[in-house]
């Protein structure tokens, strides 16, 4: 995991149709992405700690996006 160059941000994102299962997946792929630091699911949302130096909340929505969910900040 990449050092973080700034205190980690803290962003709750809605998914529509996320379960827990689902969740994990992709929390892990949140997880793979350089700058994040932590991903929790939780059925219908995801709790995501990011380095906003390396991404954006849109770049985390676009992620979820990319497994297959409709996602946006709560």
């Amino acid at each position: 995991m990449s050092a973080m160059t700034l205190k980690p941000t803290r962003v709750l994102l809605g998914v529509r149709g996320l379960t827990r299962e689902s969740g994990e997946r992709v929390a892990q792929h949140l997880r793979s992405l350089p700058g994040v630091a932590q991903a929790t699911p939780d059925e219908g949302q995801i709790e995501v700690h990011y380095d906003p130096s390396q991404h954006t909340v849109m770049d985390l929505v676009r992620a979820v996006r990319s497994q297959g969910f409709l996602a946006g900040m709560l």
